[in-house]
């Protein structure tokens, strides 16, 4: 399945701690979304596959010949994360997500073979806020005498306990329940309750990647 993916702001906390990201939204009845049908309530279409993305800021890296400089006179070589791909297995416990994606790299100069390794994160956010797991990687870029650009394929692989994604019994009803009119819930919305947008919250995942930076190199990203 290709992922387009979905920039988040992700800030300094995730190279040591968390991230803020975003909620669910659904209108389809696809798998994974919530659906909202008039008059009949809720109906949960929920999967415990975790999100794939590639976090806003992280998504690129660019060394420069002068760790002084950061003016594009300077720069030695950009890389960037692109054709984001994930695959999940929901049938087994815990559930596994494996996400590839391509690293086009580009160099200033040219001259002689060149090897260059990359790091890069992957990490299992729990309710947009909690970082429970990550993983480093090296993405290895080999550029050929006289050559500018070069390209490689890295990939990432996650685990979702499946208890913690799945949703309570009580709010699965809360979700599923139909509501005719007259009752006296009826025109409230069960995902604007707090106990449910909570839960929904706490069984939310996502698996997200992006390059390993450095505190100068994430601030240079986010003031480009």
């Amino acid at each position: 399945m290709s992922v387009q993916p979905r920039r988040l702001t992700f800030a300094k906390a995730v190279i040591g701690t968390a991230l803020m990201a975003g909620a669910l939204s659904g209108c389809a009845k696809n798998k994974g979304e919530l659906v909202l049908e008039d008059g009949v309530g809720v109906t949960a279409l929920r999967t415990a596959c975790p999100t794939v993305e590639v976090a806003e800021n992280t998504g690129d890296v660019t060394l420069f010949t002068d760790p002084s400089r950061t003016d594009s006179q300077a720069i030695d070589m950009v890389a960037t994360i692109t054709n984001l791909r994930a695959t999940c297995n929901d049938t087994v416990d815990p559930v596994s997500s494996e996400a590839t994606f391509d690293v086009l790299a580009r160099r200033t100069d040219t001259r002689g073979a060149r090897h260059v390794e990359l790091p890069y994160f992957s990490i299992v956010m729990r309710g947009g806020t909690a970082v429970v797991a990550k993983r480093l990687g090296t993405v290895a870029i080999d550029f050929a005498d006289g050559q500018d650009r070069a390209a490689a394929r890295a990939k990432a692989g996650a685990f979702v306990d499946r208890a913690a994604a799945s949703l309570p019994a009580s709010v699965r009803e809360k979700l599923s329940r139909k509501r005719r009119a007259g009752q006296a819930d009826a025109a409230v919305d069960p995902l604007s309750l707090p106990e449910v947008r909570k839960a929904i919250a706490s069984a939310t995942f996502e698996h997200l990647v992006g390059f390993q930076l450095s505190p100068s190199q994430l601030e240079y990203n986010a003031r480009r």
